[in-house]
Formats: structure tokens, C-alpha cells, sequence
């Protein structure tokens, strides 16, 4: 699993000139589902996630999770962040799990997030949709969380 976690000022997902979800300042993460990835294995990340300590506190040091500034988190889900371009020109996604089961991992990760006291909202695109995202990069800060490398 892969999580591309950009802290935002705002930031909204739009399919067929609709809002499927927006927010103001919080977490923008673009979600990669690979094959084999487990609940348990989301439950990590969504934790890892909601308790990051990524924004500023009063002394402009980045030091709070998102329930101290009362962040909120847009969920959208990137199958292209498990691309191999190792061969040739065009990236292959194999490793990206099958649409069906992806699908449902998002949804248990975007009902983690909704569950957690500590998220004071929770937006989200719509699977597999032409998403288009816009978003005002807080800093730029953008880190990339990657399961293999979390102590599961």
C-alpha cells in the first residue's frame, strides 16, 4: 500500500464538472492499493496517517498531528502509484491489485478515516472516476508512506 500524503491549504476532487469532495487545510493523500494488501496492513497506515506529526506549531515547528489544527483528509485513489518503469517507455501496473478488491480497500481505509475522533472531516473522489484534482500545496510538503517499509 501506498499512500502520497500532501499537506494542503485546500484542496477538491471534481468528476463529470461535479465536487465529489473537498477540503480546507489538511491531508490531500493519493491512495495505491497493491496485491496482497490486508486490512491490517491499511489499519497501520491509516494510523500512521492520522497521528503524522506534520504541521507547524507556535514556535514554526513541525511538531502537530491533524487533530491539533483540526485538519481535514481527501482520499483519493491512484491505481498509477504502483507504475513499474523499469522496461521500456510505458509503465506497467501489475503490481496494482485488481479493481474489485482495490475498491474495497478504499472504502475500508476512507471508513477508518471517517471513524477516527480525531479527523474532523473526511472527502473523497470516486473510484476509478476521471478524477480532477486541484489543491494549494501547504510549503510544498509531500511525503510518500509506503507499507514495505512501515513495521507492520
Amino acid at each position: 500500500m501506498k499512500f502520497v500524503i500532501q499537506r494542503v491549504n485546500n484542496a477538491k476532487c471534481v468528476v463529470d464538472d461535479k465536487v465529489t469532495g473537498e477540503i480546507n487545510k489538511g491531508l490531500l493523500v493519493f491512495v495505491g492499493i497493491g496485491k496482497g494488501d490486508t486490512t491490517k496492513i491499511a489499519d497501520k497506515m491509516v494510523s500512521k496517517l492520522i497521528n503524522m506529526r506534520i504541521f507547524e506549531d507556535e514556535n514554526m515547528k513541525i511538531n502537530l498531528p491533524l487533530e491539533k489544527i483540526n485538519g481535514e483528509i481527501l482520499l483519493i485513489s491512484q491505481f498509477t502509484l504502483y507504475a513499474d518503469c523499469k522496461k521500456g517507455n510505458r509503465p506497467s501496473f501489475t503490481d496494482s491489485e485488481k479493481p474489485e478488491e482495490a475498491e474495497k480497500m478504499y472504502e475500508y481505509i476512507i471508513d477508518k478515516c471517517e471513524n477516527d475522533s480525531k479527523v474532523k472531516k473526511v472527502a473523497k473522489g470516486i473510484f476509478g472516476a476521471d478524477m480532477k484534482i486541484s489543491l494549494e500545496n501547504d510549503g510544498p510538503f509531500t511525503i510518500i508512506l509506503e507499507s514495505d517499509k512501515l513495521a507492520i
